[in-house]
């Protein structure tokens, strides 16, 4: 199968995700549009904003129900603000020279959406009964093998390319949904506007054609295997070489699942969740994902049904090292270009790489493990390198890097 064309910027690109309903104490797209001047000074290039359309009542979970239970998919929810909000808040999106994708949901509805009552057939039906995918209650299983459901969904998804001038989307579960829709979705829709993003929620090698960017969730279960059995950091590197999947892959500490089911990136990685934020950034292929409120830190799980809000009133400590961490990202893209040849390094629970471009080397060190440990680079000494971030004030170049668990040092020569 032959990829579609993929923007070349997402090489430096940094995808931050939206979570409008906790972002704010009022859960607006204008209270959040208020913070755009700031997150474009962190260095992010795309918004990706959680669903938006309005939420199912019927057999909702919660008190205000999943944002992937949707009623109708060319409405905004009433909770965030009208189609006028929404249409100001992409304008200012656009003046402040960032990006902003939709996640999609073309698996499943609501059980009082639009097409339950209107469209039938567009719902998988068992013995006459409307049936619901896994044990996903709220929500009901569309059939995917009627073409006029998958013509419809993509007229759906033109609407907001052409009324509002999105740039792309972010597919829900798309392995759920046979490929071919993908491949139609993509064909159709992309001559309507140049460079639209396609962030694919899935591991599966095949869809990797279709999406522009892939999760994954493999490296993210493994690092936490790793850090909490204390395993040997070339655990790490097997999981990379072994990664066949191709084009750009998201990399994350953090997102709306992660943080309301299975806690915040300091449950999870505790000291090392900075140094995996660093690794994120800056390793070839992949591009960062920041999850609403990292840069506070948000030591808090969000809750998915219910409205919650992120304490901004307080210092934003991690702004500054986003901010430092994303100008690498954008002032050296040759480096993180997915064909950049990548020369690993390992040493108990120490994990590194070493990155060339025409003319200089970039490398990168994290301390995996449960002490500290030294660095010695034998091509080079350290105090030919350039710091470019590190968790350490101050190392003696002549005795190496010396990193506590949870260290990292980002240095080019």
């Amino acid at each position: 199968m032959t990829r579609f064309n993929t923007p070349e910027f997402l090489s430096s690109a940094v995808i931050y995700e939206v979570n409008i309903r906790q972002y704010t104490p009022e859960g607006t797209f204008a209270a959040f549009q208020e913070h755009l001047p700031r997150l474009k000074k962190m260095g992010i290039d795309i918004l990706w904003l959680m669903p938006i359309h309005p939420i199912g009542i019927l057999n909702r979970k919660g008190i205000l129900g999943s944002y992937y239970s949707i009623k109708d998919y060319k409405a905004v929810n009433p909770e965030f603000g009208t189609k006028d909000d929404f249409a100001e808040l992409v304008k200012a999106i656009h003046s402040n020279g960032m990006k902003v994708i939709l996640d999609w949901v073309a698996n499943h509805v609501s059980w009082d959406s639009e097409w339950a009552k209107h469209q039938p057939g567009f719902i998988r039906q068992k013995n006459g009964q409307f049936v619901s995918p896994f044990d996903w209650t709220d929500v009901l299983q569309l059939e995917h093998e009627n073409p006029a459901q998958q013509d419809a969904m993509i007229e759906n998804m033109v609407y907001w390319v052409k009324q509002f001038d999105i740039d792309g989307f972010r597919a829900d579960l798309p392995h759920l949904v046979p490929l071919d829709f993908w491949l139609k979705a993509r064909t159709f829709i992309d001559p309507l506007k140049p460079d639209l993003i396609w962030l694919g929620e899935t591991e599966e090698k095949s869809y990797a054609d279709v999406f522009d960017i892939t999760f994954t969730w493999k490296w993210m279960h493994t690092t936490e295997s790793v850090l909490r059995s204390n395993g040997n950091a070339y655990q790490l590197i097997e999981c990379l070489q072994q990664d066949e999947i191709d084009g750009h892959r998201l990399y994350f500490t953090s997102n709306h699942d992660e943080n309301s089911w299975n806690g915040t990136e300091y449950e999870k990685f505790g000291v090392y969740a900075q140094a995996l934020a660093v690794f994120s950034a800056l390793y070839p292929g992949g591009v960062p994902l920041v999850y609403s409120g990292q840069e506070i830190p948000n030591h808090e799980r969000l809750p998915f049904f219910e409205k919650s809000s992120l304490a901004w009133h307080q210092p934003i400590l991690l702004e500054s090292f986003y901010t430092q961490l994303f100008e690498i990202r954008h002032s050296f893209t040759s480096f993180f270009k997915r064909e950049v040849p990548i020369d690993f390094v390992h040493k108990n629970g120490m994990m590194g790489y070493h990155l060339k471009d025409s003319t200089h080397t970039l490398t990168a060190v994290f301390n995996f493990g449960t002490s500290d440990e030294r660095v010695q680079f034998n091509h080079a000494p350290v105090d030919q390198y350039k710091v470019l971030i590190s968790s350490e004030d101050e190392n003696d170049a002549h005795e190496g890097l010396l990193l506590q668990p949870g260290g990292y040092w980002v240095g080019m020569k």
